[in-house]
């Protein structure tokens, strides 16, 4: 990759990206990671999503000043000091929670951990994007600034990251009237309370009722009280 092509090679590896959200979903699996569990012939979002940014950021410097350049996200932002809607908050927190007491030793905790600061900085670039700034671009923040760690916890279907993962999946669903992700946050979530024994359902409930609802959380309006979660999921002890 060059000064002359490296355009060509970043509108490539997203063309290829829109191709696999685009391309007949399989019914029965999570259709994410590079594992035996989904049909070899079958993309896998999540790693083709990393790996544009593996090549973006070889490049960097000249797509950032290229015809793509609007593809691209602003540079960093403080997000910790958003307010971020009290429903949204509210799992967040609950989710902490759930990675400082998780099982699997502290590699696992911390990967965990890392994948839900990643989360909360991706809810809110998109409760604050601009409309000039590409919500495809932002949502897709989130698998790029997990840790290898934890798409390896991923692949073992352990239930603390498929927890994460449903609630990136209404992330995804604010992507939902783009034709080429068009019920993909709903495919996602299905497959993961598939996943899940019934103690681990509750964890899930809060996004599979905003998604089930078709309601973009995210979307800055005043709230209401009774918008906060009245559930209250199960303490790991009890699992």
């Amino acid at each position: 990759m060059n000064e002359t092509n490296c355009h060509a090679f970043f509108a490539l590896s997203s063309l290829i990206v829109v191709y696999a959200f685009a391309s007949p979903r399989k019914p029965g699996t999570l259709a994410l990671t590079d594992d035996s569990q989904d049909s070899p012939g079958e993309a896998s979002w999540l790693p083709l999503i990393r790996g544009v940014n593996v090549i973006l950021q070889q490049m960097w410097p000249w797509v950032e000043s290229g015809p793509l350049r609007g593809l691209l996200q602003p540079g960093v932002i403080n997000t910790m000091d958003i307010k971020l809607p009290r429903p949204a908050t509210h799992q967040l927190k609950e989710l902490a929670g759930l990675c400082d007491s998780a099982a699997g030793g502290e590699e696992a905790v911390a990967a965990y951990q890392d994948a839900v600061r990643a989360l909360q900085k991706c809810y809110a670039k998109i409760f604050t994007r601009a409309s000039v700034e590409c919500e495809v671009g932002t949502a897709f923040t989130w698998p790029v600034e997990v840790p290898d760690k934890y798409i390896q916890l991923l692949n073992a279907r352990a239930p603390e990251a498929l927890v994460i993962l449903a609630h990136y999946c209404v992330v995804l669903h604010h992507l939902d009237d783009y034709w080429w992700m068009k019920g993909w946050a709903a495919h996602v979530m299905g497959n993961i309370y598939n996943e899940l024994n019934a103690s681990w359902r509750e964890w899930i409930q809060w996004p599979s009722d905003t998604i089930a609802r078709n309601e973009k959380c995210l979307v800055w309006r005043p709230l209401s009280p009774d918008m906060v979660p009245s559930h209250t999921p199960v303490s790991m002890t009890s699992l």
